[in-house]
């Protein structure tokens, strides 16, 4: 006779036992949380930047910000579907990302070409750090798909930054 699972959740389906306790899960999910706030704020800065740029670097900027901005967009299902995976509800509000991110939302007033430049790096920095911040709890918890997630968001965001600040030299 084959043995029941005995633990199981609310709604009848198997408890999520995938190697990670709960408290780790919740850890992991708490700090993908705050790196999905970020990535969406940051995204939607960008996307703002793209749409109001002007002057005589507009051709190039209008591109980059584009290629940044989709960049941003598709990163942020695979961090809403990690967060599920841990088994947590992936924040997806305007009240919750405010709550959540580090990465401060767009001025109101479009600022001049290269203050834009100025923020989003500011902005990919800050997200990089928020990854790096969660590594040791996605380490410590032996999540190595969130590590691997990181890893990615931490070098698109540093050669980011850095394609962005050589803008800013003379």
């Amino acid at each position: 006779m084959a043995k029941k699972n005995p633990v199981v959740s609310a709604n009848g389906a198997p408890a999520i036992n995938i190697g990670i306790g709960e408290k780790d899960r919740a850890a992991v999910a708490k700090g993908l949380s705050r790196l999905l706030a970020d990535t969406y704020t940051l995204y939607l800065t960008t996307h703002n930047f793209h749409w109001n740029v002007t002057g005589p670097m507009f051709n190039s900027l209008h591109a980059m910000f584009m290629a940044q901005y989709t960049e941003l967009w598709n990163a942020v299902d695979p961090i809403a579907e990690r967060i599920r995976s841990l088994g947590h509800q992936a924040p997806g509000s305007y009240a919750q990302f405010t709550e959540l991110a580090s990465v401060p939302d767009a001025p109101t007033q479009p600022p001049a070409a290269l203050e834009m430049v100025r923020i989003l790096v500011k902005g990919h920095e800050a997200v990089a750090r928020t990854a790096r911040e969660l590594f040791p709890a996605a380490d410590k918890a032996g999540d190595e798909p969130t590590a691997d997630l990181l890893t990615q968001r931490m070098t698109v965001h540093e050669q980011t930054a850095w394609m962005l600040r050589s803008l800013l030299e003379e």
